[in-house]
């Protein structure tokens, strides 16, 4: 009786955190609306960068592969926040691409076609491992680099924080998103014994509390200028 408590205990908190996760990635896909808002009105995407977008469309297109019943299971939260963030990243890269100068266009184009065209071969090349396991560590190491790759693109911004002193360019309702989603997905991978999850989001969970931490000290050396987000090219 206790151990089947305990599962089921186990299993409310994990679809807990799991929701959670999804309810505060959210606000991180929405984040960047005030930005192309801002290349619509002015029909240029000035000195904006696409890449984070495509990036970040790699990567949840990996994550959703992973979540799907035929590379993990029980997984469904992982699929979801993942299918949600990929709808995301395509509409701001469709916006990105019509917006943009001829010859951006073309590279963002040629991007987008590359992204699609590995996600295809990471597809095929998987469902032909016949061995479930073997297929789920394949995606899974392939999804825990993504996860760690984008969990490392904050240092940029930390890098910046502590050359400027200042915060103008670290939203705290970003730093505090991108804590609590890492923290939800932590916990949803633990709570699923999925290292695959637990272990980039464990690192992700760190950043944030760095980033909080720099927030917290720089804040009140930092300007009063309202500015809206910026894209930082860092390629």
């Amino acid at each position: 009786m206790i151990s089947s408590g305990l599962l089921v205990s186990s299993a409310i908190l994990k679809d807990a955190a799991g929701v959670a996760g999804n309810i505060f990635a959210l606000g991180l896909f929405v984040s960047p609306i005030p930005t192309f808002r801002r290349i619509v009105r002015n029909r240029s995407t000035e000195n904006f960068s696409g890449l984070p977008y495509i990036y970040a469309l790699l990567n949840c297109l990996i994550c959703l592969w992973y979540g799907t019943p035929l590379i993990s299971s029980n997984n469904i939260s992982v699929t979801s926040v993942n299918s949600v963030g990929a709808v995301f990243q395509l509409i701001y890269i469709i916006v990105f691409i019509t917006h943009a100068e001829k010859e951006q266009k073309v590279k963002m184009l040629g991007l987008l076609l590359a992204v699609l065209g590995i996600f295809a071969i990471i597809v095929v090349g998987s469902l032909q491992v016949t061995d479930r396991s073997m297929r789920r560590m394949f995606v899974g190491l392939l999804s825990a680099a993504s996860l760690i790759s984008m969990s490392a693109s904050p240092l940029f911004i930390i890098n910046l924080v502590i050359r400027t002193k200042s915060v103008e360019f670290m939203p705290l309702y970003l730093s505090l998103s991108t804590f609590l989603m890492s923290a939800s997905f932590f916990t949803y991978g633990i709570f699923n014994s999925d290292p695959y999850i637990y272990v980039p989001n464990g690192i992700g969970t760190i950043l944030g509390i760095v980033q909080l931490a720099l927030y917290s000290y720089y804040k009140s050396k930092s300007r009063e200028d309202s500015r809206e987000p910026l894209i930082v090219t860092y390629a």
